[in-house]
């Protein structure tokens, strides 16, 4: 059964939701802590002003008991020791706010400022009463003072030696409460302050989260209820654009499979009119068939011209033997043996091109190359025949590859001279720069310039007037240029100071001799 998920729309189209998903988790994630963070502040913001507000009352000299607390958000006022001095009204338990989790007891309850204190007897002990009493009294002279100077013009804010002191910089801390019997969570901002009586205070005073923290579950509500549609469109969105553009590659897969069914190579597949990868992936695809087309021509050509040359020999070598079966005495053993020969040579030069093709990488050795020139034609010269191969300037350069391939390369290259040369055939070596240059030219009538490439395909003979026995197979020159690009070379045809062929192979001098 075919896995729903083995297609690329399928892989693209989770691939997609997955990325998008992880990347709206990720944002969702941030804008609420940022939201949160933002709500936060602001809920400090706001307890720092309130907290403010009473601050600057005691800072002012205004008494304990005339201060009046809010009683809509949770606010304490702290002693040095942190002991609670004053609460709001209906709060009965604090937890933060600058001490451990208490119950505020009752007598610390915010009293109305509307109803006047009575002034109280001095007290002879000396007790917190008394104090209050003579700050009450030195609250008054203040105000007389104060009177005093607005009618003198003076500024008694900045000259008065008894206005307290708030602190700049607030505290801050999380906490709970409750309030009017509600248990909620709160952020509290404490600040100290100083009475004209250098008695410090403590006022924290909190602003309730609920704000906060039902905006920030109303955002993440709204995401979570908007992920799940907006990935189905994004799933949707990318199965459909991924199906589109992957048609052309279902089309090109169709031809495919119709050209490896029918083997006809000549067949094509549809390039899309776009420029993106499909269309390179078509034209790509259909140069690929072009030259596996050639390539297949090529070999159906090399088998047929294989077989029509090995047909020659072996039909005469057959003839010859059936006549000597029948009639010992007429016998041609030396035309068996030249066919034999031939057909040996034909045989071994058919196992190199398969070689070659096959991909054989020569041996890396170095070859003295002058040395195989100098060979060469010493055995020519010992042989007799109707063109003298004479050897010009013969250069020591040394190349690396197989030494064999190389002689091959020589040898047919003065064989072919030799057939087309009137009566000479020169021979060199020489070096020029990193190159090794061989050079074979012949007196005879020259190959024309639109010949020139086509000679070294295989098969091809250019004097297909004269006979089989002294013309070759064609395969000599293929050899040739096969095995010296094998070797990193290049060889070249044009026309000999003489009037006839001028063969020019370059190959690249070996490492070591280039370099010194």
């Amino acid at each position: 059964m075919r896995n729903p998920f083995s297609s690329v729309r399928a892989k693209a189209a989770v691939g997609a939701t997955a990325v998008v998903a992880l990347a709206l988790v990720a944002a969702g994630v941030a804008v609420l802590l940022v939201l949160r963070s933002n709500l936060h502040d602001q809920a400090a913001l706001q307890a720092e002003v309130n907290a403010r507000r009473i601050a600057t009352e005691l800072s002012n000299g205004v008494p304990l008991a005339d201060i009046d607390l809010p009683d809509d958000s949770p606010m304490v006022v702290r002693a040095d020791d942190d002991a609670i001095l004053l609460v709001s009204d209906g709060l009965t338990h604090l937890d933060g706010a600058g001490g451990a989790a208490t119950d505020p007891p009752p007598e610390t309850r915010t009293r109305p400022s509307a109803t006047p204190t009575p002034t109280p007897t001095p007290s002879p002990t000396g007790d917190d009463d008394a104090d209050d009493d003579s700050d009450d009294d030195a609250d008054g002279a203040d105000d007389s003072d104060d009177d005093a100077d607005d009618d003198t013009g003076t500024d008694s804010d900045a000259a008065d030696p008894r206005r307290g002191e708030v602190a700049d910089q607030a505290e801050y801390d999380d906490g709970r409460a409750v309030l009017d019997g509600r248990l909620g969570d709160y952020r509290f901002a404490g600040l100290k302050t100083t009475s004209p009586r250098d008695r410090t205070y403590t006022v924290w005073a909190g602003v309730p989260l609920d704000t906060e923290q039902n905006a920030v579950d109303t955002v993440g509500r709204a995401m979570l209820a908007g992920l799940v549609p907006l990935l189905a469109v994004v799933a949707g969105v990318t199965w459909l654009v991924t199906r589109r553009a992957l048609r052309p590659v279902e089309g090109i897969r169709g031809e495919m499979a119709a050209i490896t069914a029918s083997t006809d190579l000549s067949r094509r597949v549809p390039e899309p009119a776009t420029r993106d990868e499909v269309a390179r992936l078509a034209r790509t695809t259909n140069e690929t068939l072009t030259a596996l087309e050639e390539s297949v021509e090529r070999q159906r050509r090399f088998v047929a011209d294989a077989s029509h040359e090995l047909r020659s020999p072996i039909a005469s070598l057959r003839t010859q033997l059936e006549v000597a079966a029948a009639h010992p005495e007429l016998l041609d053993l030396d035309g068996a043996v030249a066919d034999t020969v031939r057909l040996q040579g034909l045989a071994a030069d058919l196992l190199l091109l398969a070689r070659l093709d096959a991909g054989e990488e020569p041996v890396g050795k170095p070859v003295a190359l002058g040395a195989l020139v100098r060979e060469d034609v010493a055995r020519r010269e010992g042989a007799e025949g109707r063109v003298a191969v004479v050897a010009g300037e013969v250069a020591d350069a040394t190349v690396a590859g197989s030494r064999s391939q190389l002689e091959r390369v020589l040898g047919n290259l003065l064989d072919n001279a030799v057939r087309h040369a009137a009566g000479r055939v020169d021979v060199g070596v020489r070096r020029e720069g990193p190159w090794a240059v061989l050079e074979v030219a012949d007196d005879g009538a020259g190959v024309p310039a639109a010949d020139r490439e086509r000679i070294f395909e295989r098969f091809v003979r250019l004097d297909d007037a004269r006979s089989r026995d002294d013309g070759g197979a064609g395969l000599g020159l293929a050899i040739v240029r096969n095995v010296v690009v094998r070797h990193g070379g290049t060889i070249g045809v044009a026309e000999a100071p003489g009037g006839g062929a001028l063969f020019t192979v370059r190959l690249p001098l070996d490492r070591t001799e280039h370099g010194s």
